[in-house]
């Protein structure tokens, strides 16, 4: 019985964390990280300092655990990558992945996106650097001529610049989303013929 219990105050204090964090991110993202105070976020859960103080000491702790929750596939994605061989159809794979993770985690891009300041001072900047370079690492062929690469690493920004630059064209977001993934797989394709 202990066990069924323990399991059930596991999930409830994932169900908080996950809570906290949606909360969090969007008031960060409605009136930025900076403008956005511990006593807001837990005024907004409707609970107490003490009580969002058991799960985060600080905002950042708060954004760290939403970047690292949220972007854990992408270090899936390398670590598969990292296993595959360096083919057409396993960089085709990559894209259409990556292009699902960020549809995954669409409200923590956007912030990333708007508060590019912000997020290079705190140490979620650097990490995700270090999995932008991971990507960088399996999607590009290092002995291929420089417009390749530069085509491989495009195909990785066209799927962000589409996140953001699109929004107000006339399509559904699966419509933009496609063709932003048809792009990426070109760019990709057309670095795999040159190398």
């Amino acid at each position: 019985m202990g066990g069924i219990m323990d399991g059930t105050k596991q999930q409830r204090r994932g169900n908080t964390r996950q809570r906290i964090q949606d909360v969090a991110l969007g008031l960060f993202a409605e009136q930025g990280y900076e403008k956005t105070s511990l006593r807001e976020i837990a005024e907004r859960l409707d609970v107490t300092k003490a009580a969002l103080y058991y799960h985060f000491k600080t905002k950042e702790e708060i954004l760290v655990s939403i970047f690292e929750d949220r972007t854990q596939p992408i270090l899936d994605l390398i670590e598969w990558g990292r296993q595959q061989p360096h083919t057409l159809e396993t960089k085709k794979e990559i894209v259409r992945r990556y292009s699902e993770v960020l549809a995954g985690a669409t409200p923590l891009f956007r912030f990333m996106q708007e508060n590019q300041a912000t997020v290079r001072e705190l140490r979620v900047g650097e990490t995700f650097k270090d999995r932008m370079h991971g990507l960088r690492e399996i999607i590009v062929d290092p002995d291929s001529d420089l417009v390749d690469q530069v085509r491989c690493v495009s195909a990785l920004f066209t799927m962000h610049a589409g996140m953001f630059l699109l929004q107000d064209l006339d399509a559904t977001s699966e419509e933009k989303r496609k063709a932003v993934l048809d792009v990426a797989t070109d760019l990709v394709t057309q670095a795999h013929k040159g190398a």
